[in-house]
């Protein structure tokens, strides 16, 4: 009973992922054959910049952060991941390790791959292989982007920048405009953009006093006005 219920679960988050969404019912079957699965609580470590990278990660429920530590000790998010989202790609094809960190937002579970099994993948349907390319361009593009504007001493411009890029992926039109239930906190924010905290506040609070955007608590935000945020770009 446990066992096809682990298989059920499996099977759930293989379709969830982006790479696999294509895939009959018997292919699913036999790549969950093939996955682990591991559990996390809230703000655990998953693992550290120069670990030994050997496995690809599926996110089946929850959300994590990857990010890496500056010169002077401080937090930098490159990327936040939720359902359906995968990382440690970028090994998949060479020995090496880890070059950033991971970090679980909100309690998680993961199914895992080894590099061995997802390379017997691959082979069999490169189209998946095709995938995995298409997310790396993106997450180096958005990382090129992220560089550009922390390069940037005006941190409106982080600011409207980051929050454009939550509306790109936790938003949902409604009435008012998109609402973003947001997946991380204010010092999660600081730490994206390299901002302090209470600035964030101050300047959220501007962009709302400009009927920008619309706070909901500190859990919401609703983007009223689109255009006016991407002038600040």
């Amino acid at each position: 009973m446990n066992s096809c219920c682990e298989r059920c679960k499996n099977k759930l988050c293989a379709s969830k992922i982006y790479i696999f969404e294509n895939l009959s019912n018997e292919e699913l079957v036999e790549i969950i054959k093939m996955t682990g699965h591991e559990n996390y609580n809230k703000k655990e470590t998953i693992f550290v910049e120069g670990e030994n990278a050997n496995k690809l990660y599926l996110i089946n429920e929850g959300k994590i952060k990857l990010f890496k530590y500056t010169k002077d000790g401080k937090e930098q998010i490159l990327h936040i991941l939720s359902d359906g989202d995968f990382f440690g790609e970028l090994n998949l094809f060479n020995k090496g390790e880890y070059n950033f960190n991971a970090q679980t937002i909100s309690p998680t579970k993961l199914c895992t791959l080894t590099k061995e099994k997802m390379r017997n993948i691959i082979l069999e349907r490169p189209e998946i292989g095709l995938k995995i390319l298409e997310v790396i361009g993106s997450r180096l593009s958005n990382l090129e982007s992220l560089a550009q504007n922390l390069a940037t001493n005006d941190v409106e411009v982080r600011i409207a920048y980051m929050l454009l890029e939550l509306k790109d992926k936790y938003g949902k039109e409604i009435s008012e405009g998109i609402e973003i239930n947001l997946p991380i906190t204010r010092e999660n924010m600081s730490n994206y953009t390299g901002v302090a905290r209470e600035t964030i506040s101050r300047k959220l609070k501007k962009f709302e006093e400009e009927n920008i955007i619309k706070l909901v608590g500190i859990k919401k935000i609703i983007i009223i006005n689109q255009e006016k945020l991407e002038d600040y770009l």
